[in-house]
């Protein structure tokens, strides 16, 4: 008797934890299909009228006609720059938020972005070389060496990401204390990028202003390979530490149980999470709110396995990317970077998730 009873137990719980992880598959395949209806749907969004035929003719069979450029040059290159820059950065948000502990952890908060932001005002103002351009007017952003641009973003985020590990390994900061020092480096980067526009002439003044505002028209194909094989090694790598990430959500002493050396888990992830950021904001400027709001709105219906919870960010991220590239192309008159966008959508959007669980554990 009592051996039927614990089988039925057992049985109930294999049930459950089925159903738990059906629930979660089904979420991600939801979203996978959700992803792949956008690019469709965006393939066929533009000022040249093209049948689904034409599009689809030109991306399996190239031929140089000019509906070729108009796909491979145009259409293209941005729905792949929207996928990249939500799988990175949103895989990114999950997986500072697992290590560090703290749902405010993002590349946006830790000061990533606005020290990218200034590395690039440094190299349009001092390295681009001819900033004051004879009958150039401001209303038109000018970037003579957009290369140079971009190395300097990336060395300055780079540098951000520096000093937060030196933070880590060297004066055993607590997460919570490393997402603070993050958000004054963030504010450091900040006051010197508002120094950099006070002193900039009219033309660099409109330059930097341009870059800042994230768009995915920056890149081009040699940068999305550049973006591309960057976070497939910063993905893999996440993924293969996914239960690493399990046992630090637990709680560092259960960590520690199962063997887990936690200061170079953390080390090692705030790196590869910073790389990918950095590469990625250096190429189409300062995102924000994906790494931040994408995460949260996966653990508010999946949880926080990380097994499902690293995929479904970098699925959100994409869709949240490719929604707001959509709006900012096609929606106005004239295109809005999609910066401004995936701010607009993601802020309402997290206060959305936030009060919804709030009413959702006050009710249980």
């Amino acid at each position: 008797m009592l051996d039927l009873s614990r089988e039925t137990e057992v049985d109930a719980v294999t049930e459950g934890y089925l159903k738990y992880t059906y629930r979660k598959i089904l979420f991600l395949v939801s979203m996978l299909v959700l992803l792949i209806v956008l690019i469709v749907v965006t393939l066929g969004l533009g000022d040249t009228s093209l049948s689904y035929s034409e599009i689809f003719s030109s991306i399996f069979n190239k031929g140089g006609a000019w509906k070729d450029d108009v796909v491979w040059d145009l259409r293209l290159p941005r729905i792949a720059a929207a996928i990249l820059a939500g799988c990175a950065l949103g895989i990114s948000g999950a997986v500072m938020q697992s290590i560090l502990r703290n749902p405010l952890a993002s590349p946006f908060t830790l000061g990533l972005s606005n020290a990218s932001a200034f590395g690039a005002a440094i190299g349009i103002l001092v390295l681009n070389g001819g900033i004051i351009i004879a009958g150039s007017s401001p209303a038109y952003p000018v970037i003579n060496n957009p290369a140079i641009v971009t190395i300097c973003a990336f060395v300055f985020s780079m540098a951000a990401t520096g000093l937060i590990i030196v933070l880590s390994k060297f004066t055993s900061a607590s997460p919570e204390s490393l997402v603070l020092a993050g958000m004054a480096i963030s504010a450091i980067f900040s006051a010197a990028l508002a120094f950099t526009q006070y002193i900039a002439d009219d033309v660099a003044l409109s330059s930097i202003v341009f870059w800042q505002f994230g768009s995915l028209d920056k890149v081009n194909w040699d940068g999305l390979k550049i973006i591309f094989f960057v976070s497939l090694i910063g993905i893999i790598y996440f993924l293969w530490k996914r239960w690493d990430y399990n046992a630090m959500e637990a709680g560092e002493e259960v960590a520690r149980g199962l063997g887990l050396n936690i200061s170079r888990t953390r080390l090692m992830g705030l790196t590869v999470s910073a790389v990918i950021t950095a590469v990625t904001v250096s190429y189409m400027g300062v995102i924000g709110f994906i790494g931040l709001a994408a995460p949260h709105i996966v653990k508010r219906v999946i949880g926080n396995d990380n097994r499902y919870l690293l995929i479904g960010s970098m699925l959100i991220g994409s869709i949240i990317m490719m929604i707001s590239h959509i709006i900012s192309h096609y929606a106005f008159d004239k295109v809005i970077p999609v910066g401004i966008i995936t701010s607009a959508i993601g802020g309402p959007l997290f206060l959305y998730v936030l009060i919804r669980g709030y009413k959702k554990n006050a009710s249980c």
